[in-house]
C-alpha cells in the first residue's frame, strides 16, 4: 500500500499536484486540520490540487474520520487511505460511501517465487535445483563477503513462497535472515553440482528457511476480519455435520493464537441455537468444555475443544427452540398498543389487598390434580398462539 502511495506521489508531482502523507499512528486531529487548511489555500490561490495519503487510517477513531467528510465532499483534498483491516468494520460508513474501496489480494505463489528469484540473483546466491543448477550473476554483496559461494535449494525457495502467505515483505525478510544466519555460522558442506562437478560452499536448506521466518506460517488476525471468518466457518461446518472441516477451522483458530475461552463461549451458544432439544446434553458438554478450558488453558485444553466440536458436528440438529423464541420476539416487536397484562389468575398475591383485587383467583395448582388441568397461561389476546409453528410473514 505504501509503495503504491509513493508511485502515486511521484506521478502527482509531475502533474503539479501536492502529495501529503500522514500516519494515523502518530498524527493528531490538529495535524489533519493543518493539512486541510494548507490544501484550501493552495486550491484558492494557486488552483493546485492536494492528495492526502493516510497510512493505517483505521487507527483514527470515528470522530477523527468525520474531520475528512466535508473536505472530501467539496474536493478540497483527494483522500487515499491505507488499512490492513476490513474497512467495513474500521472506517466510518459516511466516509466509506464517498470512497472507492480497492482490495489488495495476496500475491500468488508463482509471483512470490519470481520475487524471491529476483532477490536471489541480487544477492549472488546460486540455486540448486532438483535436476538443474541455475547460476546467477552476483550483483549484490550477499555472497561476496563470504570466502565460499552460497547456494540455496530450489525446494527451500518453493517452501518459502508458500509459507509467506502472499506477503512479499515476509518472504524477503525470511530469505535474508536465512542467508545471513548461514553466513554467520560459516559452515560449509561438499555439494554435488548438476554439471557433474563438486564444490564446497554454504548451503541454505528448507529447514534454514523455516528458521528464518521465526514464526508459525499459520496467519490469523484475532482482532480483524479473519477472526470472524474462521468462527463463522467453524459454526457452519458443525451445523453441516462435517467433523473434519470443524476440526480444521478449530485448529486454524487455536494454532493462530485465538483465545480458547472465546471458542468455548461460541460453542455454548451453538449447543442451544443449532442442536437444541435434539440433544439436550449438548449444552452440558459445552459448559463443561468451557470450564475445562478455564481450568487448564492452552495448549492442554485444545483436545477438550476438539472433543466438543466433534460431538457437536455428529449431534442431531434442531432449531425448534431457536425459531420459537425468535417468533416470540417478533410477536413483541410487532405488537401495537400496550402489551397485554398478566392474567389475574397467574399473578402472585402475597398481600391481602392483592387477594381482594383478584390476584391469583381461580388458579389451579397442577400437582394437586391427577388428571390434566385445563387452564390458560397466555394473555387473552394471544390465546391459542403456537410459537413453535411457522409464523406468517
Amino acid at each position: 500500500q505504501t509503495t503504491l502511495a509513493h508511485i502515486i506521489a511521484n506521478s502527482s508531482k509531475k502533474n503539479g499536484t501536492r502529495f501529503v502523507t500522514l500516519s494515523a499512528t502518530s498524527a493528531k486531529t490538529n495535524d489533519v486540520r493543518d493539512v486541510i487548511s494548507q490544501a484550501q489555500n493552495e486550491k484558492r490561490l494557486f488552483k493546485r490540487k492536494t492528495i492526502l495519503f493516510i497510512d493505517e487510517i483505521h487507527r483514527f477513531n470515528k470522530s477523527q474520520q468525520d474531520t475528512f467528510l466535508p473536505h472530501v465532499e467539496c474536493g478540497t483534498v483527494t483522500l487515499i487511505g491505507a488499512t490492513t483491516e476490513n474497512p467495513s468494520f474500521q472506517v466510518n460508513a459516511a466516509l466509506l460511501s464517498r470512497c472507492r474501496v480497492i482490495v489488495l489480494e495476496k500475491l500468488s505463489v508463482e509471483a512470490m517465487e519470481a520475487i524471491l528469484m529476483r532477490a536471489v540473483r541480487f544477492l549472488g546466491v546460486q540455486v540448486l535445483g532438483q535436476g538443474t543448477q541455475q547460476s546467477s550473476s552476483a550483483t549484490g554483496s550477499g555472497s561476496e563477503s563470504s570466502e565460499f559461494p552460497v547456494y540455496i535449494e530450489e525446494k527451500a525457495l518453493n517452501t518459502l513462497a508458500y509459507l509467506c502467505d502472499g506477503d512479499a515483505r515476509t518472504g524477503l525478510n525470511g530469505l535474508q535472515l536465512a542467508v545471513q544466519a548461514r553466513l554467520a555460522a560459516g559452515k560449509t558442506a561438499p555439494l554435488n553440482l548438476a554439471s557433474g562437478g563438486s564444490a564446497h560452499g554454504i548451503l541454505v536448506t528448507e529447514e534454514h528457511v523455516k528458521e528464518g521466518l521465526q514464526r508459525s506460517h499459520i496467519l490469523y488476525d484475532r482482532a480483524g476480519e479473519e477472526h470472524y471468518n474462521c468462527i463463522s466457518a467453524l459454526h457452519k461446518s458443525m451445523r453441516g455435520s462435517d467433523e473434519n472441516a470443524s476440526l480444521y477451522w478449530l485448529a486454524r483458530m487455536l494454532e493462530g493464537g485465538e483465545d480458547p475461552l472465546y471458542v468455548a463461549r461460541r460453542l455454548v451458544r451453538f449447543a442451544s441455537e443449532d442442536i437444541g432439544l435434539a440433544d439436550p446434553l449438548a449444552l452440558t458438554q459445552a459448559v463443561a468444555a468451557y470450564q475445562g478450558c478455564h481450568f487448564i488453558g492452552m495448549p492442554e485444553c485444545e483436545v477438550i475443544l476438539a472433543q466438543c466440536v466433534v460431538y457437536f458436528a455428529r449431534a442431531p440438529k434442531s432449531i425448534e427452540v431457536y425459531k420459537a423464541y425468535s417468533n416470540v420476539k417478533e410477536c413483541l416487536r410487532t405488537h401495537t398498543g400496550p402489551l397485554p397484562p398478566v392474567p389475574l389468575h397467574l399473578r402472585n398475591a402475597p398481600t391481602r389487598l392483592m387477594k381482594n383485587l383478584g390476584y391469583g383467583k381461580g388458579y389451579k395448582y397442577n400437582p394437586m390434580y391427577k388428571e390434566p388441568v385445563e387452564q390458560d397461561y397466555l394473555p387473552e389476546e394471544l390465546k391459542g398462539t403456537d410459537f413453535f409453528k411457522e409464523q406468517k410473514t
